[in-house]
């Protein structure tokens, strides 16, 4: 039977890990595996659910007391009944007699039956708000703060019903208290949900950098039947042609055919500069075109696209949890359970111990169940770690993981790759020396040979060489870090690689040749024999520097791990001033160098070549630079988008500040509880501070997590 596999729903209503839980528990109960719910982005993704059972799953969720959002329920979830705004003005409405009453000595005010009517239409919200939540998260074993301000609520508008009619006593009622609770919770949760939007905006801002509609051009390649037509985005596939002018936003993932302009790739790879773009380059879907006009082809629409590669990305990041949130988890799950414990406790302590009234043993009892938040626990670390990692995508840095923040701020020693890395790894010829041949055919052999390699050094003398022919090869084989060889039509072999590759720097001496140190050499081979040598020059990037200094002021020791020679390695370590260099070292010597590096201490290693995957693999952090190879890419946890080094002085700091802000949020959710719960129980604080202080904790931690983002936006 087929199943629908990554099912992905939008859920409203969640307001902390204990709502999420619920609903998780309710997902796997229907059989769904590798069930993840994240309450901040309102998300929840799952694997293996028939396409019958979507209904079915819908209403379960429904029934929990959330919404599920799709364009079919928004009229729905939009509707007076389902908004936290209008069940908080409702309740507002009847519970402000209540609050007037404590000022103003009006007769009506505090008459039983007034209160009453009045009460009743807050209690009866109250029940059907937080009960259904109540009873599910009870029904899936996950009780949550619901549970809490339920039983609270009812306690006091029920004793306040049995002293009337069973012991005909008005004197002793707590209506307003029912009614202030189920209020100033609705209130917080208010506040909450509007703060929770604000820790999204990152994620937000990407998803509208799509534009609604864009120019589509029929009858592409005669410029006197061309048609174009706007159309929606929906619309386009690949393949397809658009016209893009200057101050467009581009509609998708695109090859240039025709003209030339200015792009604005800020919001994809954090580049604050307009980037030039020719025919024949690559367009991202989401940036504007600054200045100019072009035609391009389409490569990729909707999921397929960067943008969305990149949203899709940073979302998985943010439903991951770190080791601090599930310990936090851990002890939320407990929370409940042992604040009702500690209610009952307090009622008994209270009346036959400190010789309370009942009734104010019952309030000292409530205002326990009213003040404890566990939602604050489950609050601090999504809700930073969703701003830390939006605000570094906003950046043009890709974090894979919200551990991976964790494991950011840990890093002791940073190990780098050299060519592409540290260098530009944009080759320039600086000598082409001949001892067999010509140079069009030396060239010819380059360009044929290095087109099928993705190493930095064959892109720059691709580069270098466009505009030559190439030759045929074919039986090519490639050994990653040393050199690549091919047989031609006439069947000889030819060969291309560094010196390592065969005695090609000996044979060179012994022409009487010298070699300078300080470029890099490329030994051309024809049947195992040198036929030439090109001599290339490499430039240190400009935000090298600025890097390495700012890891050597936070004490992080830098190594560089290059397979170039001694000498360029000392030259450039020289330069940047790196703490420690090994040169020459070929792939599975960078593999056995950094499996040593994190015995000692945690390691991060930076590159973007193939043989720099395995190495970005088995550090306790990878980081890849996006113009590297694919296979780079995917071995790495953070990915830099612009190619720019000084990203990561950035992913550094964000990582740092946000790890920080999960530590206060929690410190804050357990400082709260511990002083808050004690001073409940021994009747300090009545039922509607109570519920007051605990719907501001919240907004607290929240608070606390959107500062993060503006904090992230100073980093330069």
């Amino acid at each position: 039977m087929s199943h629908v596999e990554n099912t992905e729903l939008k859920i409203e209503g969640m307001t902390c890990s204990s709502c999420a839980n619920t609903v998780s528990k309710f997902l796997q109960s229907k059989g769904l595996r590798d069930v993840v719910v994240d309450f901040a982005s309102g998300e929840a993704r799952f694997i293996g659910m028939e396409p019958q059972m979507l209904s079915q799953v819908k209403s379960g969720i429904r029934e929990l007391g959330y919404q599920v959002i799709d364009d079919s329920d928004k009229t729905l979830a939009n509707h007076f009944l389902f908004t936290i705004e209008s069940k908080f003005y409702f309740s507002l409405f009847f519970t402000l007699p209540f609050w007037l009453g404590m000022f103003f000595p009006i007769p009506m005010f505090h008459h039983y039956y007034f209160q009453l009517a009045i009460a009743t239409p807050v209690y009866l919200l109250g029940v059907w708000h937080f009960g259904k939540s109540a009873f599910a998260s009870v029904k899936f074993r996950a009780p949550n703060m619901d549970v809490l301000i339920f039983i609270g609520s009812n306690a006091a508008f029920l004793y306040s019903i049995i002293q009337q009619f069973i012991f005909g006593n008005t004197s002793d009622i707590f209506f307003e208290t029912s009614s202030s609770i189920i209020t100033l919770v609705l209130l917080g949760n208010l506040i909450e949900k509007r703060a929770v939007l604000q820790t999204r905006t990152a994620i937000n801002s990407l998803l509208k950098l799509q534009p609604a509609t864009t120019k589509l051009i029929s009858f592409f390649g005669d410029e006197r039947f061309e048609v174009i037509t706007e159309v929606n985005i929906n619309q386009i596939d690949s393949g397809n042609y658009l016209l893009i002018n200057a101050g467009d936003k581009i509609a998708a993932d695109g090859i240039i055919v025709w003209g030339n302009g200015d792009a604005d790739e800020s919001m994809i790879t954090g580049e604050s500069m307009p980037v030039k773009k020719r025919q024949d380059e690559m367009v991202i879907g989401g940036t504007t075109l600054i200045s100019g006009t072009i035609k391009i082809k389409v490569t990729a629409v909707g999921k397929q696209s960067t943008l969305s590669g990149i949203i899709e990305l940073v979302k998985k990041a943010q439903l991951q949890k770190p080791k601090l949130q599930k310990t936090a988890d851990k002890i939320t799950a407990w929370f409940v359970p042992a604040v009702i414990s500690v209610a009952v406790v307090t009622f008994f302590l209270n009346y036959f111990f400190l010789a309370s009234v009942f009734s104010q043993s019952v309030m000292n009892s409530i205002a326990v169940l009213i003040i404890a938040c566990p939602c604050a626990m489950g609050l601090a670390t999504p809700t930073a770690v969703m701003v830390g990692l939006g605000r570094s995508a906003q950046k043009g840095i890709l974090i894979r993981g919200a551990d991976t923040l964790e494991v950011l701020s840990t890093i002791k020693q940073v190990v780098f790759d050299k060519t592409g890395t540290l260098t530009t790894g944009d080759f320039r010829i600086s000598e082409l020396k001949i001892i067999e041949g010509n140079a069009d055919e030396i060239k010819s052999v380059l360009v044929g040979l290095e087109k099928y390699s993705s190493h930095p050094i064959a892109k720059s003398i691709l580069k270098e060489l466009v505009n030559h022919q190439a030759k045929t090869f074919s039986n090519i084989h490639e050994k990653k870090g040393v050199g690549i060889s091919g047989t031609d039509e006439t069947g000889n072999l030819f060969s291309i690689g560094l010196s390592s590759m065969c005695n090609s720097e000996n044979e060179w001496v012994e022409y009487g040749r010298t070699l300078n140190e300080n470029l890099l050499h490329i030994f051309v081979l024809k049947n195992e024999k040198l036929i030439a040598v090109v001599s290339l020059e490499d430039e240190i990037k400009p935000e090298a520097k600025q890097l390495i200094d700012f890891l050597k002021s936070k004490d992080i020791k830098t190594i560089m791990l290059s397979g170039d020679k001694k000498e360029r390695c000392e030259t450039v370590a020289s330069s940047l001033h790196i703490d420690e260099y090994h040169a020459q070292q070929k792939p599975d010597e960078k593999l056995a160098f950094i499996r040593k590096c994190i015995l000692k201490s945690p390691t991060a290693m930076v590159g973007d070549g193939i043989n720099d995957a395995p190495a970005l693999a088995q550090a306790n952090l990878g980081i890849s630079l996006s113009n590297g190879t694919q296979v780079a890419i995917d071995s790495a946890q953070i990915i830099l988008l612009n190619g720019n080094l000084s990203g990561l002085i950035s992913a550094f700091s964000i990582g740092r500040i946000t790890l920080q802000t999960i530590k206060q949020n929690l410190f804050w959710a357990f400082f709260y509880n511990v002083l808050a719960i004690p001073a409940a129980a021994f009747g300090l604080l009545t039922p509607a501070i109570a519920a007051l202080s605990m719907a501001f904790s919240d907004v607290v931690v929240i608070g606390n997590s959107v500062r993060l983002k503006f904090r992230a936006t100073t980093i330069k």
